[in-house]
This record gives C-alpha cells, sequence and structure tokens, in this order.
C-alpha cells in the first residue's frame, strides 16, 4: 500500500518504517517510459534532465528545487525540449508521496543525499544518488538496509563502473593481469579552478530560496552572506557564501575535496583493489595559503591499510602540478586518476597497462558490456537484476566510507584503527565524528 501525500509529510523516516507504508513500486513493460523527477537541478542536476530528456526509456515528469529562479528555469528548458511542462515541487517529500513518479534522481548537496535515498526507498521509488551517495559512515550503511528492505534500486553517480574500459581494465587486474597487487592509488589535482571562498557574515536569505528545506537535516545555522571581493577569491554564482557551490568546504554540508571530485578516483582505487574496508588510516594536511571561510583540506595525503598488508594512498592537491601521470614516452595522465602497482606490472587509467621497463602490455579483450550510466541504471530499474547495478550501494558505501574514514582521520590530526566488520573506529572521538545531529524530523533513520 502506498503512503498517502498527508502521511508521508506528516512522519518522520522512523514513522514511515513503523507505519509499514511503504510501496512496492512497478513493474515495467517493454515499452513503459520510467516516469522520473529530478531533485537539486541547479549545477550537476541540470545534466541530469538534459541526459535523460535525450532517452527514449525514460521521461522528466517532475523536477523538485529550494531555489524559486531555479526551478522555474529548469521548469521551462524541460517544456521547451518536450512541449509538455513537468510537475514542479519545492518541497522533496512532497515528490517521495506523489504516485506519479516511478524514480529519482538528486544532486543536491552532499548532507541530503542519503536522506533522499532512504525516503525513495521506503516510497517504493528507485533512486539515482549523486556522488558521494553518504555524509557518513552511518548513513551509508542505512541507505543499503533501505534498499534491501524495500527491494530498491539505488545507483551511486559516480559514473566509472559504467565505463567499458574500466570494466575490461579491472576486471584484468581482478584476474591478475599485472600480477598481485600491494599498492593502488588516487589522486585529484583541481589547482585549475579551486582558490579561496572568501568570507561571509550572517543576514537574509533571499525570497526565493527556502533556507530551511535546503538545509534539510542539518539544524538550524545562519545564512551567510557572501563576500567574494578579496585577492584571489573564487567567485561562485550564488546569493550566499555557501549557495550553490562552496558547501563543499563547509563539513556540516560537504565532504571537502576527496568528496567532490575525489569520490570518482576513490571509487575507482577502491574498485581496483578490492579490499574491502581498512583496518588503519593516516591522514595529514591542510587549508593552505587561503585565507577563506573555508574547513576542508585543499592539501591532503591519506594512506589505508588493509588486513592483508597491502595499502592504498590517496592524494587531494588544489594547488601544484598536474604532471605526476606523465609517462616516459610522453603521454600525459589525467589531473585526476588512479594507478594500480602489481607483483607483474602497473597499470595508469586512461594509459593502460605496462610492465617494469615501462613497455606498454597489449589487451586484446573487449571492453565491458555498457550503456552508460543511465542506461545501467534505467535496465537496472526494469529487470531488477543485482548485476545490471553497476554502482549498486553496497559497493558504492565502500568507496564512500573510505572517505568519511580519511576525513575523519585529518580532522582528529592522528592515525586511527578500524574495525571493518563492525565499521566502527577503535577510538571514540573518532566514532562521534561519523554521525551528525539531526533537524528533527529529517532524520536518516536507523535500520541496520
Amino acid at each position: 500500500m502506498a503512503m498517502s501525500r498527508r502521511q508521508f509529510l506528516g512522519s518522520t523516516a522512523s514513522a514511515v518504517i513503523v507505519a509499514g507504508t511503504m510501496a512496492k513500486g512497478k513493474v515495467f513493460g517493454a515499452n513503459d517510459r520510467i516516469r522520473v523527477c529530478c531533485i537539486g537541478i541547479r549545477g550537476q542536476g541540470r545534466s541530469h534532465i538534459s541526459d535523460l530528456m535525450k532517452r527514449n526509456d525514460a521521461e522528466v515528469v517532475a523536477l523538485c528545487d529550494v531555489d524559486a529562479k531555479v526551478l522555474e528555469s529548469s521548469g521551462k528548458m524541460v517544456e521547451g525540449a518536450t512541449k509538455k511542462a513537468p510537475k514542479l515541487y519545492k518541497d522533496v517529500r512532497e515528490v517521495m508521496a506523489a504516485k506519479d513518479i516511478d524514480a529519482v534522481t538528486t544532486a543536491t548537496p552532499n548532507h541530503w543525499h542519503s536522506l533522499i535515498a532512504v525516503w525513495a526507498c521506503q516510497a517504493g521509488k528507485d533512486a539515482y544518488i549523486e556522488k558521494p551517495m553518504s555524509h557518513s559512515i552511518y548513513e551509508g550503511r542505512q541507505v543499503i538496509a533501505a534498499a534491501k528492505k524495500n527491494g530498491r534500486v539505488v545507483m551511486h553517480g559516480t559514473q566509472s563502473r559504467s565505463n567499458g574500459t574500466l570494466l575490461r581494465d579491472i576486471r584484468l587486474i581482478h584476474e591478475g593481469f599485472i600480477g598481485e597487487i600491494s599498492h593502488s592509488r588516487g589522486y585529484v589535482y583541481k589547482n585549475g579552478n579551486r582558490g579561496p571562498i572568501g568570507f561571509g557574515k550572517p543576514g537574509p536569505a533571499p525570497d526565493y530560496l527556502d533556507w530551511t528545506l535546503w538545509q534539510g537535516p542539518s539544524v538550524d545555522h545562519d545564512f551567510l552572506v557572501k563576500d567574494d571581493s578579496g585577492p584571489g577569491v573564487v567567485k561562485q554564482a550564488g546569493p550566499g557564501l555557501y549557495v550553490h557551490y562552496n558547501w563543499h568546504w563547509c563539513w556540516e554540508y560537504g565532504n571537502g575535496e576527496i568528496g567532490n571530485q575525489g569520490v570518482h578516483e576513490m571509487d575507482v582505487a577502491c574498485w581496483g583493489h578490492n579490499r574491502g574496508l581498512p583496518v588503519k588510516v593516516h591522514s595529514a594536511g591542510g587549508r593552505y595559503w587561503w585565507k577563506d571561510q573555508g574547513e576542508t583540506p585543499n592539501t591532503m595525503a591519506t594512506v589505508f591499510t588493509y588486513e592483508d598488508g597491502s595499502i592504498m594512498t590517496f592524494e587531494v592537491r588544489n594547488q601544484g602540478s598536474y604532471k605526476e601521470g606523465t609517462t616516459k614516452d610522453g603521454k600525459e595522465g589525467d589531473a585526476c586518476g588512479n594507478s594500480f602497482f602489481g607483483s607483474k606490472g602497473y597499470y595508469v587509467r586512461g594509459i593502460g597497462f605496462f610492465d617494469y621497463q615501462d613497455k606498454p602490455i597489449p589487451v586484446d579483450q573487449p571492453e565491458g558490456p555498457t550503456d552508460g550510466k543511465w542506461g545501467n541504471w534505467l535496465k537496472a530499474i526494469r529487470t531488477r537484476k543485482p548485476e545490471d547495478n553497476y554502482a549498486n550501494e553496497e559497493v558504492s558505501h565502500t568507496s564512500c566510507a573510505h572517505i568519511h574514514i580519511a576525513n575523519i582521520a585529518y580532522r582528529l590530526g592522528r592515525s586511527l584503527e578500524f574495525d571493518p566488520k563492525t565499521e566502527q573506529f577503535k577510538d571514540a572521538d573518532a566514532n562521534k565524528l561519523d554521525k551528525r545531529e539531526y533537524r528533527k524530523g529529517f532524520e536518516v533513520p536507523q535500520l541496520a
């Protein structure tokens, strides 16, 4: 039995669970178009809309955003392209209560991601959740439980697991193509478009922005009116210091660069290294040079150690060289990437396999089967087969948990031991940083 709009709007997520009113979802015929609502639609969310409108197996029927200007302009964009006006929502709870929406995508700030995923599962809707899937280790585990309990498809928006080349190459790594992997590496160097964000002071939010709903699971904080007039400040569009992009650099809403661009490389690193969660972590760095109100590091180096003694390293650098990916034959790797080091050779993402004399190792196998992220997601919704969901909530939780483990070690400034079985640190202070204080009615419920 599907929940009514009144039931959902008047309930916390926990109350919905107790009431047992979760919808079971729809079975799709071959010619049915999956009806999608895109939530959080200014930046990456706008690309969700554009991409889905190009497909013939899905239809963007609704949009949701707390910024009335963004909502209106996006609605006009959809209507202009499809000749059909989408329904417009400010409150995501109304989306969950709507019976004419089959699935949702979200590109809201990070602190909303897991709650939207859980609510979608409880409402019988499948979900595509932008990276990172969670704002904490605790939240990721609850998404897994919600998807399993309600039989829903949740795909994580890191994209790489729907890349045909990587599907083949990571499989080869797992099969021992370059021997036993002892060290994997991920890195993100975004010095081209990062810089100080300036400062803000408490002030009124504009009338077109619902600041309370924007905060959602976060307890109330002042809206900060931005002052981006200082030297070197990177100007971002939006009415406030953190709205619409710089929330990434505030712990309350974001997870820093490692949880922004870095989560893409972290996902590939965890996928290839294939060791699950670590037993030890050390992370160091700082917010160097910049004078601003950002909180997260612009330079950060992390070492994860696993039960078998292997290691994975991850680097964040918003200043400095891009060129570490360059090979001896002059090929340049990406500013964001991955490397895997095995007993018989190494692999650089985007370049290929090499032996330790830097001689390329040819690959004569075809790329993995894929229809891209949206094709894989929509196929999984139709078939309900776990193998069709390449970036499911389980593997995604492992990747996101690495980000949270690294950030907690950085914030405490010391090495930490971690228990992969209980997903708890052997440090009381560290465990306290894993679960936030929630606004009443916007709690991510404990389901696991």
